[in-house]
């Protein structure tokens, strides 16, 4: 099936999601052509020469042999037709080479990316994750030397935490940064599950690794970040020999084959410091959010594709008599039930969009907005949806993937028709950067219960109102009230978080997590159906449909998963492994 770029829906969603109000004043001169020529354009660079590859990165996928990484065919010539195209620049600092677009342009573009190629779309996915970290915490030199070959994309980045006896507990690596007397360190160490940590794609990789010093206390508090080159870099810039690491191997996996998943060993290489000593985990989670941002985009984007082929194969596939169609045998389009999963897996790709493109214009917000009160507001609330944003939308990736196996019926259990590649490629997402356990922790403990809930009480406010509006215009009374009561849901379980022990807490969080990103899914698409209302164009319209399937088979949950969350949980205390396994 051919894909097509979602841009009519991009365009949309960057429309009606943040305040566009403050993004007109930090960015003054985009205007709406300047969007939709980006779009577009990254539409047709995504519709032809990445959508292409897919299917062949999946069967083919990426080589390991005598010490070395090959990628896919087809991949290092997209990849650098895409970097000298500029796609890798968008929102970088124009002082490095960037364009200096706003967040939310980029993360549209990579959308794209992802959903036409989502092993291609890891591997710049993550030079902006390392390209952010070092804006912010790399030295003068590292500013100088490797910041614009990688906003140009003529290098790429890699992130290098995971060790086999330290997955998410980066507190218990091992790495070790030897000083070498000369002002530099030497790296020594094995890391795994480095997502494209070698390629031919590019001259050269930089890697991003976390390791203690030598006299480094045991803990977080001992992780210092270093930056370290496949090829050794001269001062003015130039390559030198070939630095001491090397992948050892590549995974075999579920999905994404086309993006090499590496084992890497680090043997004396050398490396400089990022920031400051014993800071490294501070430093680190700079690259780690803005890669769970675009994890959630991922999410977002495997959804679109597989709903895309889902939604063509229900009226190419003809079966039996249908309610909605006088053809016999009808496309199963016409079957009700088909047609509720596909306009469901819409709606919730469309909230899950609005949800990842609020939070990246709310990032550039907390950096450009006119008030020190606008930007800390706004710090605030992105740092309260990154989480949700990872979390809600890679679910969301996996069910609609799921959902379009189950439209394709035996079809989609076979490998040949593709819809099991998306399925398959899915399920990564809910699990890196950071499982979507440790999201739930991370929103329940870090964002809601350490300002005593202050942020999403903020957000619920806002949310109350435009229930209220909803309430008021035509067509839309349903969707409104299914609002208000998933924001009042929203309001006593966070409520409820505030009052229990850190133990309740956690057992809750995944629950409140999906409630959470409920409630604020309706919200936006709540807000898409006001804009779309009045409109007599049938796409339009469908804003309105979307938004009230949504309130009824998705809000009117909210309530009950709010009560539900009181309950339950000292039974995750007292009964046993043993008594489970029988």
């Amino acid at each position: 099936m051919t894909f097509r770029a979602p841009v009519r829906d991009l365009a949309f969603a960057l429309k009606t999601v943040g305040h566009p109000e403050l993004v007109k004043r930090a960015f003054p001169d985009l205007d709406e052509d300047t969007v939709q020529a980006v779009l577009e354009a990254a539409g047709a660079f995504a519709d032809n020469e990445l959508a292409p590859l897919n299917r062949v990165g999946d069967q083919q996928g990426a080589k390991y042999a005598n010490g070395a990484v090959t990628a896919a065919p087809g991949f290092a010539a997209a990849y650098k037709a895409f970097a000298e195209q500029g796609w890798n620049s968008l929102a970088a600092e124009p002082e490095f080479g960037g364009q200096g677009l706003p967040k939310a342009m980029e993360l549209a573009v990579f959308e794209m990316t992802h959903a036409a190629n989502m092993a291609f779309g890891l591997c710049p996915m993550l030079t902006q994750a390392a390209i952010e970290a070092l804006t912010l915490h790399g030295t003068e030199r590292q500013k100088t030397l490797v910041l614009p070959k990688l906003v140009s994309g003529e290098w790429t980045g890699a992130m290098v935490l995971t060790e086999p006896q330290a997955g998410t507990d980066l507190g218990a690596l091992t790495a070790r940064a030897e000083p070498d007397g000369e002002g530099g360190y030497r790296l020594y160490g094995q890391k795994i599950f480095i997502t494209w940590g070698d390629h031919d794609a590019t001259d050269n990789i930089i890697h991003l690794v976390l390791a203690r010093t030598p006299e480094a206390p045991p803990g977080v508090k001992g992780i210092s970040l270093f930056l370290t080159s496949k090829y050794e870099l001269k001062d003015d810039g130039s390559l030198g020999g070939r630095n001491d690491f090397r992948p050892g191997s590549i995974e075999h996996k579920l999905g994404i084959h086309g993006s090499p998943t590496c084992v890497m060993l680090y043997e004396g290489a050398k490396a400089e410091l990022v920031g400051e000593l014993g800071q490294g985990l501070a430093h680190m989670f700079v690259m780690m959010n803005a890669a769970r941002l675009q994890v959630g985009v991922q999410g977002v984007a495997i959804a679109e594709r597989a709903f895309q082929q889902a939604l063509a194969f229900s009226l190419e596939r003809k079966q039996g008599r249908a309610v909605w169609s006088s053809e016999n045998p009808a496309p199963i389009w016409g079957h009700p039930d088909v047609r509720r999963m596909l306009m469901l897996s819409k709606a919730k790709i469309e909230a899950a969009r609005g949800i990842c493109l609020t939070t990246g214009v709310l990032a550039d917000l907390a950096r450009l907005a006119e008030t020190e009160e606008e930007r800390a507001a706004a710090k605030a609330r992105q740092e309260l949806l990154t989480p949700i944003a990872k979390a809600w939308s890679t679910d969301i990736g996996v069910e609609v993937a799921s959902t379009g196996v189950q439209v394709h019926g035996g079809m989609g259990f076979i490998e040949e028709t593709g819809a099991a590649q998306h399925y398959r490629d899915a399920r990564i997402a809910p699990i890196y950067e950071g499982t979507n356990g440790v999201q739930a922790a991370d929103l329940v403990g870090r964002k809601v219960r350490s300002n005593g809930g202050e942020t999403m009480r903020g957000l619920c406010a806002e949310m109350a109102l435009t229930a209220q509006v909803l309430s008021d215009a035509e067509g839309l009374a349903p969707v409104g009230r299914r609002l208000a009561a998933g924001v009042a849901a929203l309001d006593q379980a966070t409520e409820w978080l505030l009052s229990v022990d850190n133990a309740a807490a956690l057992a809750a969080s995944v629950p409140y997590l999906k409630l959470a990103g409920d409630v604020i899914g309706g919200w936006i698409l709540g807000r898409q159906a006001l804009a779309a209302a009045g409109s007599d164009d049938p796409w339009m319209q469908s804003k309105g449909a979307l938004a009230r399937l949504y309130a009824a088979q998705v809000l009117s949950g909210a309530p009950g998963l709010s009560e539900g969350m009181a309950e339950g949980w000292s039974e995750l205390e007292q009964v046993t492994a043993e008594a489970l396994a029988g």
